[in-house]
């Protein structure tokens, strides 16, 4: 009897692990499945992007709308093992215009960071591109030298989201709230110069190519709203040429 007591127990102990992993995945876990849910190697590696819709910008003291960009364009040029999460990588231009009235341009070609005044110094860029730049640290999550951890799920916009924990090597940590049934990212967050920062993710999109973009982009500061983008457009992995990433002759003067 004793020893059928000791194999129940044993043969439990095993369905309960088996039961418990099931219901809780690891972190890696969780960020494999995102990977395959949004495309896989595509969404890995994707070389470079192009995305161009519409952006509302809001004042951190006002209900209604500072402004809005009708022509919202990001082109972004991917570098492969990225490890900072919160500093400029690759390359990275972006355009807000309303009509014909440019509302700002922001760009980092490797070296310099520079917006429509002119180059930008370098303590200002980073504290920007710290306050901005963050999704792109989840493409290399399983790389060696990442840290992975579990923070508790919680409740998002009717469902619910597995949240991971993502440190880089230099102890940079990042937020990543995934979808528990499509395993789409939906949510992420974290500290940056501007306060508490996140990004609400929604009305995701599969190209042919299989990539998976969300279509509408909601960013915070300190728990306000900052801007929406509405992405009409998408290229994924096509030719882009390297001088649109530097500083037009132009910036600087009155456009």
């Amino acid at each position: 009897m004793p020893h059928l007591i000791r194999h129940l127990a044993a043969l439990l102990a095993l369905l309960l692990a088996q039961f418990a992993s099931a219901e809780e995945p690891s972190p890696r876990a969780i960020i494999e499945a995102g990977i395959a849910a949004h495309g896989g190697e595509i969404w890995l590696n994707p070389e470079t992007l192009y995305l161009a819709g519409s952006a509302t910008f809001y004042a951190p003291d006002s209900t209604t709308p500072r402004s809005t960009a009708d022509d919202y364009r990001m082109w972004r040029m991917m570098d492969e093992g990225r490890t900072s999460a919160h500093g400029a990588d690759g390359k990275v231009r972006i355009t807000a215009k309303s009509g014909a009235r440019l509302l700002f341009e922001v760009g980092y070609n490797g070296d310099v960071t520079w917006n429509e005044r002119g180059l930008v110094p370098k303590a200002e860029a980073d504290a920007f591109w710290a306050s901005n730049f963050g999704f792109g640290i989840i493409r290399s999550a399983l790389q060696e030298g990442f840290i992975l951890e579990h923070a508790p799920p919680r409740e998002f916009n009717g469902g619910m989201i597995d949240l991971v924990r993502v440190i880089d090597p230099q102890g940079q940590a990042t937020l990543f709230g995934f979808d528990r049934e499509s395993r789409f990212i939906r949510y992420m967050a974290f500290r940056s110069p501007r306060g508490w920062h996140e990004r609400h993710y929604d009305d995701f999109i599969r190209l042919e190519s299989g990539w998976v973009q969300a279509r509408q982009v909601t960013l915070f500061y300190d728990g306000v709203k900052n801007n929406t983008v509405f992405w009409r457009e998408m290229r994924v992995g096509e030719p882009i040429d390297e001088a649109l990433f530097d500083m037009p002759k132009s910036s600087g003067e009155d456009r």
